[in-house]
């Protein structure tokens, strides 16, 4: 928009239809795409929502026990990303903050629903893993596609560098440093499947056009 306003600015005192139908056509653009936001803040927070509900559910193979949460995490990160490339890096810090907010509110209803007491330990390190991840992710990601031309295998390292930093917060805090026998072998699991889905997400991700306000 700033380079269709000096155009016509460096004109003549008429502007040109041209110009004008352009500015204008950029302004419904930005308006629409400020309305819009706040869709995917409320798509994220209920995903992460989701992504901790699944935690408690699992799945084995070869003596190696694995929750269904691990295919929504992938997601979680493509979505935070989506925001930051389209809206902007102040857009995706206000999504981390209103998802972990409401993944703690969410968590003490539930445990008014079924009458159990409330214990922010419980959720502690799934939400400092979420957070800490996050922050880590946008700041990475932030810088990749304002300083490079968004490589595919440098956004791809990002997010299995954000679930090596989420997983390690986790197992600090929720685990509290206790590792058992198949530990490793469910968190190296994680990452390589993990891993493959995001391998697919990304084909996604670096075909994101950059908002038109996103500088």
């Amino acid at each position: 928009m700033s380079d269709v306003t000096k155009k016509a600015k460096s004109s003549s005192k008429r502007v040109p239809k041209k110009y004008s139908a352009k500015e204008k056509e950029v302004e419904q653009i930005l308006e629409v795409e400020h309305e819009g936001w706040w869709v995917y803040i409320l798509l994220l927070s209920t995903i992460v929502i989701l992504g901790h509900a699944l935690k408690d559910y699992s799945f084995s193979f070869d003596n190696v026990s694995l929750t269904y949460s691990i295919f929504i995490l992938p997601v979680v990160f493509f979505i935070t990303n989506f925001i930051t490339k389209k809206y902007g890096y102040g857009k995706s810090i206000v999504a981390v903050s209103f998802s972990g907010v409401a993944l703690v509110v969410f968590s003490f209803l539930m445990s008014l629903i079924i009458g159990q007491q409330f214990n922010f330990y419980d959720i502690c390190g799934g939400f400092c893993g979420y957070v800490v991840s996050q922050f880590v992710n946008l700041s990475i990601y932030q810088f990749i596609i304002t300083n490079t031309n968004s490589s595919f295998i440098l956004i791809y390292l990002t997010y299995i560098f954000a679930f090596v930093v989420f997983y390690l917060f986790y197992t600090l805090i929720y685990m509290n440093l206790l590792v058992f026998d198949n530990y490793w072998i469910s968190y190296f699991s994680t990452l390589i499947i993990q891993g493959v889905l995001c391998f697919l997400l990304v084909f996604f991700d670096v075909n994101i056009k950059r908002g038109i306000a996103v500088k």
